[in-house]
């Protein structure tokens, strides 16, 4: 187990001026599960690469438990990748398989039986150990990958994207035994998604990048609550936040009919904002009110019926256009398609930014 430390470590392609990663400082606490997260291009894989070794630092170090490791070949840094594809060797058994890199260092025959036979059973893998990777299905190729990995015993775990090959129903199966096993081993783990929904559900903290700058760190229940600027509020949630930027006042955000009130402090922070300001809230912190409660007027487009509860989209005219809107809603309260519903953000759950910056304010 290890600390793992990026200081202002950045990566720059050749023949690319923008850098994929840019001077990243982040710091990952021993036994930690972190995430990091972003759309594709973001520089979170490459960030992982560059901890691996198999992508060069340009500037920056990279430490694990205080060593410099920026200059070492990946055999020496004491890490184990699980890789999106699984890249097991389709001639050898899944015992070959996860003893292959303990032959490799020409460990004892009784100790790697011993390491492959507890990860083996830990994984729940004990009667596949003689089948090849072609007789497995998907989700046990991907275990096979992660024991692999544990019989290492290394310092440090990364995963690269591991589900995004599974289908929906193992991709949420696979995601708790993983964030299970990390608890039990206690490893630092480092996991690279695009997907939002593994990073709030799987780490102990999520990094969200953009553009290869990381914008937050923080807990998942931070970052829900209580977003730093406008692209980590409309990254993370599902649905996404609903985000408009809307004229300013001397008391609030004029919010089509509604006017959102706003502190003194908020408003001042916005005031640099050309006369407007950002505001936010999330798809379950509005209500379905009458008519002459005061909401917003929202032609619904769609309704979306997820059971216990449905997400209603729909569009409504807001300072000369027409913009888009997604509330959730439960079953009780399902409105149809075509219908006029009344829409009111609830007070204590509005979130602002300024509208040039984009941070939260």
């Amino acid at each position: 187990m290890a600390t793992v430390t990026y200081d202002k470590a950045s990566r720059i392609y050749p023949g690319s001026e923008r850098p994929a990663v840019n001077e990243l400082n982040l710091e990952i606490g021993d036994g930690e599960f972190l995430v990091l997260v972003g759309p594709s291009g973001c520089g979170k894989s490459t960030s992982l690469r560059m901890l691996a070794g198999l992508e060069d630092v340009d500037r920056g170090r990279i430490l694990i438990q205080g060593k410099d490791v920026t200059n070492l070949p990946p055999k020496s840094r004491d890490i184990a990748m699980v890789f999106q594809n699984y890249a097991l060797y389709p001639h050898m058994s899944v015992y070959e398989n996860m003893a292959f890199a303990l032959k490799l260092r020409k460990t004892s025959k009784a100790e790697i039986d011993r390491r492959v036979k507890e990860a083996a059973q830990l994984l729940q893998l004990d009667e596949y150990l003689s089948r090849k990777p072609k007789a497995l299905s998907g989700g046990q190729r991907q275990r096979v990958a992660m024991g692999r990995a544990i019989v290492r015993e290394p310092q440090v775990f990364l995963m690269d994207e591991p589900l995004s090959n599974l289908d929906a129903k193992l991709r949420v199966q696979t995601r708790s035994q993983i964030a299970t096993l990390q608890a039990k081993l206690g490893v630092t783990t480092v996991y690279v998604t695009h997907d939002q929904v593994e990073a709030m559900t799987m780490g102990h903290r999520v990094a969200v990048m953009l553009d290869g700058v990381l914008q937050q760190v923080d807990t998942p229940r931070a970052l829900y609550d209580t977003p730093g600027n406008v692209f980590v509020a409309g990254f993370m949630g599902s649905p996404a936040m609903n985000i408009k930027t809307v004229t300013l006042t001397e008391s609030g955000a004029g919010f089509g009919s509604l006017l959102i009130p706003l502190s003194r402090e908020q408003v001042h922070a916005a005031s640099n904002g050309g006369g407007k300001v950002t505001i936010g809230f999330r798809p379950e912190a509005a209500d379905l009110v009458s008519a002459n409660e005061g909401g917003m007027p929202i032609v619904v487009d769609l309704v979306e019926d997820l059971g216990s509860d449905a997400n209603v989209y729909g569009h409504a005219a807001l300072d000369g256009g027409s913009e888009r809107f997604t509330v959730r809603t439960d079953r009780r309260h399902m409105p149809h398609m075509g219908e006029t519903v009344y829409v009111k953000p609830q007070a204590n759950a509005i979130h602002a930014f300024n509208a040039n910056t984009g941070v939260r304010i």
